[in-house]
């Protein structure tokens, strides 16, 4: 059987111990990835710390020319990547085509890093005195990153990192780990020396290395919120940077002006695309007043008609769970809740394969745990309220805060959601509002860990530290006395 093997200083290399890695549609292994050791972990830090040496101090235009070429790599490549990704995750080719897609574009951010890196410059500041500012690499970054999007969130990373003079360590998922090698030999292709990106697989015993490695500089997550919580907390204990992206239950609030035909079309692709395992998926719809009814019969249809099956098939809209264990979680939530299950997708669990078709519930209160758990499957829950008011409350007093929406007809309505919601990303009439790779992707509240989101320009900022100089070259008429009061320009 195939072995997904980690790629340490440009060489290829196995462990002692591997994974299983599954096709979700079948319920069937097809290949083994490599387990890291702790040794393995040093090695790919000792490779990239090596390569750091040489490579902080590269151009800034050659740094761009190797994201140029990167660039029209994955482009090239596209197809081969989303295959991977349907293979081991599960969700559609069209799905996957997305995916790729947005995970390009923040590679295309990184070819303007010498833009992205110039400083600001302040002539005469003090008299004879000049101050300018700029901004140098950290060294040694890591990257652990989530199955449910294999390409697109590592993209998230590791090309602004290199961009901006940094080596790297991506430990991705292991249900899903073929995609990175496939992204290392790219990386190899575009012209990037050994050691600058380096792949380690695994689980745990992985992370946990890279958390506490004396020579890893900053760390960057996204997973769930419990993990995301100990991964922020371990690795600040050891002195490291870090930005980790936690779990999320995304809000849609649908007001009685809005286009219900337009909010259900939306809310369902939202909701079921990629079965649910999207940290921006939205899970729960708030409806206000009127507009319960007929939105609730709106979504059910939508629901009833999405065709399940595998990722491969072109007339699939909605694949599989990615494992079996979670199909297992999805089913025993849907099972226990007392909400009133409105579409019932669990006769899907029956046949081959890890899946669950669309689930609606209606009447959900907030004390439920289809509500309060993310759920990170194909349900959506539907709960009512009168007011925009009761809407925003309800939002707010959710512990997550990754995205929200609101469906309306109402600037003035939309203008206060967007302002009173307390969430990292707003959608006004959009459900998935992730922003383009020059603006920057987070959370609020449990959803984020640490101060800064990924790519765009908080991107930059975590991956290199200011640095502040102030210079004075003295004539030969400088005084030669010394002054000991505290320095002012003058």
């Amino acid at each position: 059987m195939r072995t997904i093997e980690h790629v340490i200083g440009g060489t290829r290399r196995s462990s002692a111990r591997t994974l299983p890695v599954y096709d979700p549609a079948t319920g069937v292994e097809t290949a083994r990835v490599a387990a890291a050791t702790a040794a393995d972990v040093d090695d790919a830090v000792a490779a990239a710390g090596k390569a750091f040496v040489e490579w902080s101090e590269v151009s800034l235009a050659r740094r761009s020319a190797v994201m140029f070429a990167m660039r029209d790599l994955v482009d090239r490549h596209a197809e081969e990547l989303a295959r991977l990704v349907t293979a081991e995750h599960g969700k559609t080719l069209d799905d996957a085509r997305g995916e790729v897609t947005r995970g390009r574009e923040v590679i295309d951010y990184a070819c303007g890093v010498p833009s992205l890196l110039k400083g600001a410059y302040t002539d005469q500041a003090s008299t004879g005195v000049d101050a300018w500012t700029f901004r140098q690499p950290l060294g040694v970054c890591a990257g652990i990153t989530p199955f449910n999007f294999p390409v697109m969130v590592p993209l998230w990373m590791h090309p602004l990192a290199i961009a901006t003079g940094n080596t790297f360590v991506l430990k991705p998922s292991e249900r899903d780990p073929s995609a990175s090698s496939l992204i290392a030999s790219l990386y190899a292709d575009a012209g990037l020396p050994d050691g600058v990106f380096n792949v380690v697989h695994g689980d745990k015993v992985a992370v946990d290395a890279l958390l506490d490695h004396p020579d890893v500089a900053a760390v960057s997550f996204v997973g769930s919120t419990p993990v995301a919580r100990y991964v922020h907390q371990r690795a600040v204990a050891a002195g490291k940077r870090v930005q980790a992206l936690g779990g999320a239950k995304n809000h849609a609030v649908v007001l009685p002006d809005a286009d219900l035909d337009d909010a259900a079309r939306q809310i369902t692709g939202a909701a079921y695309g990629s079965a649910g395992q999207r940290c921006m998926a939205i899970s729960a719809v708030v409806a206000v007043g009127a507009a319960a009814d007929p939105l609730v019969e709106r979504l059910a249809a939508q629901a009833r008609a999405i065709v399940v099956g595998p990722g491969a098939d072109p007339a699939s809209q909605m694949g599989p769970v990615v494992t079996a264990a979670a199909r297992d979680r999805i089913l025993s939530l849907v099972d226990s809740s007392s909400a009133e299950l409105v579409v019932d997708g669990r006769n899907l669990a029956d046949g081959p394969g890890f899946f669950v078709g669309p689930c609606l519930f209606d009447h959900v209160g907030t004390d439920m745990p289809v509500y309060r758990e993310e759920i990170f499957g194909p349900v959506l829950v539907v709960l009512r309220v009168a007011t925009l008011d009761e809407a925003l409350d309800l939002v707010n007093a959710n512990p997550y805060g990754n995205g929200a929406a609101i469906f309306t007809d109402s600037g003035a309505a939309a203008r206060r959601f967007q302002r009173g919601v307390r969430a990292g990303m707003v959608g006004v009439n959009v459900p998935i509002p992730v922003p383009m790779a020059y603006h920057s992707f987070g959370g609020w509240k449990d959803s984020l860990f640490g101060d800064t989101h990924v790519h765009g320009p908080e991107g930059v900022a975590f991956y290199t530290r200011a640095k502040a100089v102030t210079s004075r070259w003295p004539g030969p008429a400088a005084s030669s006395a010394p002054s000991l009061h505290f320095p002012t320009a003058s």
